[in-house]
């Protein structure tokens, strides 16, 4: 009969001699029966000792023969009828997988596959990616060109290799209108495969998004190979610098931005704040989480040591809280007047603090050194960071609350914080201390502010010994 396999045909394509399982006598253990027009395949039912079946190019749209070769490792059955896979009893052993180029529209739980380490379902009619949670051993998944709008259970699976390359991927087509890739689900949950190496997502519109391929490398760290490219060690970084800096590169960016939009501008000489072959311009900077009394030292120290100091109001995008004054407390200025003042070379340094711009100006700077005064200033260490790069070499005086829970309270008691932005705060506290720690020498010196008079006695006598009084 036309399409039916008889024991004739399937006897040419046997081969490859070895023992049974018992290892009492010879045997075929692979089976290949390319291209021969076959859709009736039910005669190798009885082939119970075949390792290997290739069956590709055929007309099959039934497998249920293969629930009687528990030896089986490997089964090619690409280019056929199938509409569905894996319709048979699991192999105990069973490898590798081909089922591309059928008409396969739904993947089915394959938690009795625990062998599974090639999967290969290309050019199908799939939407979701699901049922592999089980496939422990699964390193390699090829789905391309299918009709994916899902994908689901690939966190915990040791993949090493896995294609979606594809023509049309819908989900993808939805989700670029995003502007920030590194949050797109289908690459987020990717991150998550430890042992992933190489993905190729070619001739998906997610490419033409600006900056795809930097913003994918940060994305999957892991991945040495993208869209058939080896991702270099530089390109990791540079990505890694773009999108998630490290502190001390934010900060010399900064320096940097400073300083070119200082040169911009037309010179003039500022005598009082330009290193000297003697000491340098002197300022004091108070540093700390928010709220934690570094401002009210500092403006406590200009008073008392007023023939020495100058308090320096920095430049902040952020709406006052009650009872700020402009000018006094912060210069309150708009996110667009910041802009152009770093544009213009307005800042020495600048930071970003719970999403709002910090700046220390060269004018409040220049207006109080020109008066013979040194400037008190209060940062926090994302500032003192950038500070650090400049020709300045301040007193840097560390101002942290020891009592977390009291200083929690005192935040909540304020009103001023969100419950996330007093975390925040407080998680600062062990931050700066490891800071002090990991780094002897980064801060001058160290000031428990749980009880601020006590804090001011100290200070003030740093301040005198600085001072030589």
């Amino acid at each position: 009969l036309e399409g039916v396999l008889d024991e004739n045909t399937a006897a040419e394509g046997l081969h490859t001699l070895g023992y049974s399982a018992s290892g009492t006598h010879y045997i075929y253990l692979h089976l290949s029966l390319p291209g021969r027009e076959l859709s009736d395949i039910s005669i190798l039912s009885g082939y119970i000792h075949l390792q290997k079946l290739e069956l590709s190019h055929n007309k099959i749209n039934d497998l249920s023969c293969v629930s009687h070769m528990p030896y089986l490792l490997e089964l090619n059955a690409s280019h056929n009828d199938l509409t569905t896979y894996f319709g048979f009893k699991p192999p105990k052993n069973l490898k590798e997988v081909d089922f591309s180029y059928n008409r396969i529209r739904k993947m089915q739980d394959l938690a009795a596959y625990h062998s599974l380490t090639k999967l290969f379902l290309d050019f199908n009619d799939i939407e979701e990616i699901r049922g592999l949670e089980e496939c422990h051993s699964l390193s390699q998944l090829s789905l391309s060109h299918n009709k994916l709008l899902a994908i689901s259970g690939l966190e915990n699976l040791p993949i090493k290799i896995l294609n979606l390359v594809r023509k049309v991927f819908y989900q993808y087509i939805n989700i670029c209108i995003n502007e920030t890739l590194a949050e797109l689900p289908e690459l987020r949950w990717m991150a998550e495969l430890p042992l992933l190496r190489a993905l190729n997502l070619l001739r998906n519109p997610l490419q033409e998004q600006r900056d795809y391929w930097l913003r994918a490398v940060f994305t999957l760290l892991q991945v040495t190979d993208l869209d058939l490219q080896k991702v270099s060690v530089e390109e990791k970084v540079a990505a890694v610098n773009k999108y998630d800096p490290p502190a001390e590169v934010v900060a010399a960016e900064d320096h940097r931005a400073q300083l070119v939009g200082h040169m911009l501008q037309p010179h003039r000489i500022l005598h009082s704040t330009l290193p000297g072959f003697g000491a340098p311009y002197p300022v004091l900077v108070l540093v700390g989480p928010v709220a934690c009394g570094r401002r009210e030292l500092a403006q406590q120290i200009c008073r008392k040591f007023h023939n020495f100091f100058r308090f320096g109001p920095c430049h902040t995008t952020r709406a006052p809280y009650f009872g700020e004054e402009n000018r006094f407390d912060y210069s309150f200025i708009s996110p667009e007047v910041f802009e152009k003042m770093v544009k213009n070379g307005k800042f020495i340094a600048t930071y970003k603090y719970g999403g709002h711009q910090y700046g220390l100006g060269r004018d409040t700077v220049e207006s109080v050194a020109s008066e013979g005064l040194a400037t008190c200033v209060h940062l926090e260490i994302e500032g003192v960071r950038s500070l650090k790069y400049t020709h300045f070499k301040p007193r840097y005086i560390l101002v942290l609350p020891r009592d977390k829970e009291k200083y929690e309270e005192h935040l909540r008691r304020k009103g001023l914080f969100s419950r996330p932005e007093i975390e925040e705060a407080v998680s600062r506290v062990d931050m700066y201390l490891k800071i002090n720690q990991d780094s002897p020498g980064y801060f001058d010196a160290v000031l428990n502010t749980d009880e601020l008079d006590e804090a001011f006695a100290e200070l003030s006598l740093l301040v005198k010994m600085y001072l030589g009084l």
